[in-house]
């Protein structure tokens, strides 16, 4: 029950699961702790995070009082099944910046940076990694 059985993962499962992850990651709560308020095992929560299995509408409201946040949460930015125009392929962004939120790292570097007060040293931190960053990487965006 709730498993998702066609083989691929569905885009929506995989979004929501993915948005769960973040979010348990952004309160520093491990897969364990999770799975123990759910009453479920942390790999049943891997797997909910990973889109393998898919998570019920009691389970997510559930899901949504222990993380704190209401279920819309879940599926923001999520994938609507229409296929995109040629002008909305140029843009990579928005997924690729939920894709960096999700990481454990990523999730740090934001955290870290919004605590920087000091707005000239965020732009100088920021100028710094563009020129980190090697020239062809920002011109295959």
């Amino acid at each position: 029950m709730g498993q998702n059985t066609r083989g691929a993962l569905n885009p929506i499962d995989k979004h929501v699961g993915s948005r769960v992850r973040m979010r348990r990651l952004m309160l520093a709560m491990s897969q364990s702790t999770l799975a123990d308020a759910l009453g479920v095992t942390f790999q049943q929560v891997q797997k909910y995070e990973k889109g393998a299995n898919r998570i019920g509408a009691s389970r997510l409201q559930h899901i949504s009082q222990i993380l704190q946040v209401p279920v819309p949460f879940y599926f923001e930015g999520a994938p609507t099944g229409v296929r995109p125009s040629v002008d909305a392929e140029d843009d990579h962004s928005p997924s690729y910046v939920r894709d960096f939120l999700a990481t454990s790292e990523g999730l740090a570097l934001v955290k870290a940076f919004v605590c920087i007060e000091d707005a000239k040293l965020r732009r100088a931190i920021v100028r710094l990694v563009e020129e980190i960053v090697p020239e062809t990487a920002s011109t295959e965006d």
